[in-house]
């Protein structure tokens, strides 16, 4: 059964749009620790595809914290459901309000691919090398949640301003 959070809708005001990028912002950085800490293997590989596998999880999980699951987008109103695609469109973002596969992340992953490649090459130098693909791992995690996350508050922002029939 999936863990629900409080937030369940889209939060409305910048007290609250802060309030779940620090919360998500807590969440990103102990799934990165995990991440780094299976970098520490000396196993080239494993740490790609438990990149992937917390990435799959964690981004539904940004997602669902603001509101923004293709599920949620759904329930809003129609005129709501305009600006959050506007607001997607305009911002670029692959995994905003999108079903999150394997493919969609790995093309994520991809974005910042010479710091995965370098983790890999990483592994073949002992212990110094498994401590900077940890490193790697941890940045490349926080970056691509981040990007998200960011993209995730800017479509709040854009809903939590009046809509032009409402204006």
């Amino acid at each position: 059964m999936a863990k629900i959070t409080h937030w369940e809708l889209v939060p409305e005001t910048p007290q609250q749009i802060d309030a779940v990028a620090k919360h998500c912002r807590r969440l990103v950085t102990r799934r990165a620790l995990v991440g780094a800490g299976v970098a520490l293997v000396p196993i080239p590989g494993i740490d790609w595809v438990t990149d992937v596998a917390i990435l799959v999880k964690l981004i539904p999980e940004i997602n669902r914290a603001f509101g923004l699951t293709p599920e949620q987008v759904e329930r809003l109103s129609p005129d709501r459901r305009v600006v959050v695609y506007k607001a997607i469109s305009a911002g670029g973002s692959l995994l905003v309000g999108r079903l999150v596969t394997r493919e969609v992340v790995m093309h994520t992953l991809r974005l910042v691919g010479v710091r995965l490649t370098t983790q890999q090459a990483a592994k073949f130098v002992p212990v110094a090398g498994q401590a900077v693909s940890a490193l790697l791992t941890f940045s490349a995690l926080k970056y691509v949640c981040e990007q998200h996350i960011r993209q995730c508050m800017d479509v709040s922002r854009q809903l939590a301003l009046p809509t032009p029939a409402a204006a």
